[in-house]
């Protein structure tokens, strides 16, 4: 009889004892454990096996050194197909992160690892490193971490952070980037635009400064590229027939078509309303900080997918919303939020006055924008930052920035500001709008009142209060309104009966991003409000997840 190959999942005390039997019988035996080493989970050494137990101590010896056993260890099986003893099998193996054949269990990497967590190998009495051994039994050193770091707990999209700044630590650019990859199909754009919040929280900053987790990401994209690197696409071998529309080609929708790709989904249509995809990647984010050539990377590593993008469609004009359900069986609606908010003073209709994500997808797009004079941005977030450094970029000879708390509160990022007041953004804090002065018909400048911080408010920054007679004038040839922004939800009628939020944004579940109009889905802004595209891309990837158990549930 013909050598049969045995596959055992389970390197614990029954696995053992299994694959000695195995291989004694002459078969080609792989045993796949989740855990580094041989044995399983440890086996506490405080716990007392009686005479009554059923306990076997595995031969390991015997084990490590049968040439027909072969141990993969790190090992999830992802996927297991056929019958009739016809069997494939995808097993995942992660890194161990020590080099067993170099190790000569010195010791000297316990003494310095920074993590100290409890002991599992004594019932949580004691602490341990990261670093360790795994059990008694091998003795194996190993790097484990049980939990979630917290880097990766505060990244939106809970990138595997670990694994792929380790990939590069080791060289290992290629398997970083598909580490990477596996959640979000944008490293190149993220890598230059996220504020990062994981660096806020890496752990090695209480020791010197935060891993610079962000700036690898980009690394390690630009490496491929700047290599001619050809990105490598894995399709599943199962596919799927039914057709998912998704209205808008932003981070989140791209995202979503990304990973529903990788369910198996081969009818996916994108439907952009702008002349080309990205959405506010394309039309919110600048140049110098995001330049469109770097972007089509991202997006046509997507396409490579199957993804069909459809540009210059917009739904309500060019095709009815009707006309999409009626088509597809899942529809996800991530058309962000491209309407800015309101001041809410006298006069801000008028000439000379310019919605400031308006004024940044005109730059974009290449249409004509104000670019002379002095220019006034009313707001203090990053998208204020961008407005007013555009502002200067296009031709303005003076740029101010008016803001009714401090610097301190501003939500920009710290770094954006400083960019801006070195390029010479003036800034004008505790001074809020109060009415646009007209002059015939145009904009002439801006009546703003001086303010004082009071007590915090629901956001826990503390309120601004004006203080009285503290009035004046500013004059400006162009006025910019950078102070949120909202969906533009009039894709839609009210005969569809979706429900809204506060900032026109589409209610949802928050764990699966389902509308309450079956079979619809809304991500990114158009579901948060307005956010980072960190966010957007995440809420794009579960998006995916949500749609393929709808769909999947539905036969």
């Amino acid at each position: 009889m013909a050598e049969k190959k045995v596959l055992i999942m389970g390197g614990g005390a029954a696995g053992i004892q299994a694959a000695l039997s195995e291989a004694a019988a002459g078969n080609k035996v792989y045993v796949a454990e989740h855990f580094p080493s041989i044995g399983g989970e440890r086996i506490p050494q405080d716990r007392i096996i009686t005479d009554g137990d059923a306990f076997t101590a595995p031969d390991v010896a015997a084990f490590k050194n049968n040439e027909n056993i072969e141990f993969l260890r790190n090992a999830d099986v992802q996927a297991l197909v056929g019958e009739n003893g016809q069997y494939k099998v995808k097993i995942h193996c992660r890194s161990a992160r020590v080099d067993m054949d170099k190790c000569d269990a010195c010791g000297e990497c316990i003494k310095v690892c920074p993590i100290h967590m409890y002991d599992d190998y004594n019932e949580a009495l004691e602490w341990r490193t990261a670093v360790d051994f795994f059990n008694s039994a091998s003795g194996n050193y190993n790097i484990f971490k049980e939990d979630m770091p917290v880097c990766q707990r505060t990244c939106p999209i809970n990138l595997d952070i670990r694994t792929y700044v380790g990939y590069i630590a080791d060289g290992k650019y290629a398997e970083s980037l598909a580490t990477i990859r596996k959640k979000l199909p944008f490293p190149l754009s993220i890598g230059r635009v996220c504020p990062h919040p994981c660096e806020g929280e890496c752990n090695r900053g209480y020791k010197d400064e935060p891993i610079s987790i962000c700036f690898l990401k980009r690394f390690v994209a630009d490496y491929e590229i700047n290599n001619n690197i050809e990105s490598k696409i894995q399709l599943p071998d199962e596919s799927y027939p039914e057709k998912i529309a998704i209205i808008g080609g932003g981070p989140s929708g791209l995202t979503c078509a990304y990973h529903l790709a990788l369910f198996g989904y081969k009818n996916i249509t994108v439907f952009e309303a702008l002349p080309e995809p990205g959405g506010m990647f394309r039309v919110g984010i600048p140049e110098y900080r995001l330049p469109k050539e770097i972007l089509a990377k991202d997006i046509e590593f997507i396409k490579r997918h199957g993804v069909e993008i459809k540009c210059g469609v917009r739904i309500g004009q060019d095709i009815s919303f009707d006309d999409i359900r009626k088509d597809y069986d899942a529809v996800l609606i991530a058309i962000g939020a491209h309407k800015g908010m309101s001041m809410r003073v006298k006069n801000e209709d008028v000439e000379g006055v310019f919605e400031g994500v308006k004024f940044l997808r005109d730059a974009a797009l290449g249409n004509e924008i104000p670019n002379k004079g002095t220019a006034i941005v009313v707001g203090g977030g990053n998208v204020a930052m961008d407005v007013a450094r555009t502002s200067l970029r296009v031709g303005f000879d003076e740029v101010n920035l008016l803001y009714r708390r401090t610097r301190k509160e501003m939500p920009a990022s710290p770094w954006e500001v400083d960019a801006a007041e070195h390029e010479g953004v003036k800034f004008h804090f505790l001074v809020a709008p109060q009415e646009v002065v007209v002059k015939d018909g145009k904009a002439v400048g801006m009546k703003c009142l001086k303010m004082e911080l009071g007590e915090p408010d629901a956001t826990g920054r503390r309120k601004p209060v004006p203080i009285e007679g503290s009035e004046f004038v500013m004059d400006a040839d162009t006025i910019f309104a950078a102070i949120g922004q909202v969906t533009d939800n009039t894709i839609v009628d009210e005969k569809h009966g979706f429900k809204f939020g506060r900032k026109l944004n589409f209610e949802v579940n928050p764990k699966t991003f389902e509308t309450n109009v079956e079979g619809v889905f809304a991500s990114g802004d158009a579901a948060t409000g307005a956010n980072i595209a960190i966010r957007a891309c995440a809420g794009g990837k579960t998006a995916a997840e949500s749609i393929h158990k709808y769909l999947r549930g539905k036969k």
